[in-house]
């Protein structure tokens, strides 16, 4: 099974080369990376043509933002399946994809556990996301996959459609929810953590991006689930993140990769 990964990016030079090399290390053979660019005035755009790998493709535009140019690449990506990593994330293992690839031979839909870390040197985690296993009426109780994590067959996405460019900050949470809730969709969840999540992205920012994301995600749900002006998930989401915070607060020692 091909894999094709989509990296969106905007003046990433600091992180986007730990990012190609950690998708180059995955031992699954039969993949692609696809480098959807904004247009970037730094050396992104050096960077990513300096491995000059036949497994890379790169596009440089300008574009609407990251929702639009995962938009892109989703209209150009080849392979059998297809998922998203950030140009400031890398894979939590060589075998990540493999995990993926074999996940989706039973499946339509995979998505596993995510380590959210300061940076990639350090590997201190901030948060450890242990997304368990999808159920019905999970997105009315707060639940959501990490994006990142997430994976679906061809033909999910073409039922599925585009990123909706109307959620500024939660488009990936609207996405996820239509495409899981889609009539006959087999979901799998892998029990490991497929990726590190390097913080202070526009969704992990402080707690005005917390509000305005749970906010997004309310719409998202009245839209498409038929929740209310205000629903149980909405006070479920945030609590989810604290206990996930409380957990690892907890233990003695930090998992480091």
């Amino acid at each position: 099974m091909k894999i094709s990964v989509i990296t969106v990016c905007y003046n990433s030079a600091a992180t986007l080369g730990d990012t190609v090399s950690s998708f180059l290390a995955q031992d699954h053979a039969d993949k692609e990376l696809l480098i959807i660019d904004g247009g970037s005035n730094d050396a992104t755009l050096a960077i990513a043509r300096s491995f000059a790998a036949a497994k890379i493709r790169i596009v440089s535009e300008p574009d609407l933002g990251p929702y639009d140019a995962m938009n892109k690449g989703l209209r150009l990506f080849g392979g059998d399946a297809v998922g998203m990593l950030n140009s400031d994330d890398i894979y939590a293992s060589p075998h990540a994809l493999t995990a993926i690839a074999r996940g989706l031979e039973a499946a339509d839909i995979v998505y596993g556990d995510l380590r959210m870390v300061t940076d990639h040197s350090t590997k201190t985690v901030v948060r450890m996301w242990r997304a368990g296993r999808y159920r019905r009426f999970a997105y009315q109780t707060g639940w959501m996959a990490p994006h990142p994590t997430f994976y679906a067959r061809r033909e999910i996405v073409a039922r599925t459609g585009s990123f909706d460019l109307g959620y500024r900050i939660a488009s990936d949470y609207d996405y996820m929810l239509r495409a899981m809730t889609l009539p006959g969709a087999r979901v799998r969840y892998i029990p490991e953590i497929l990726v590190d999540f390097q913080v202070g992205g526009i969704s992990s920012r402080d707690w005005r991006a917390a509000m305005q994301i749970n906010l997004e995600c309310l719409r998202s749900r009245r839209a498409h689930l038929r929740a209310p002006p205000l629903d149980l998930a909405f006070v479920l989401r945030p609590l989810r993140r604290l206990l996930q915070l409380r957990r690892l607060i907890g233990r003695t020692t930090f998992w480091r990769g």
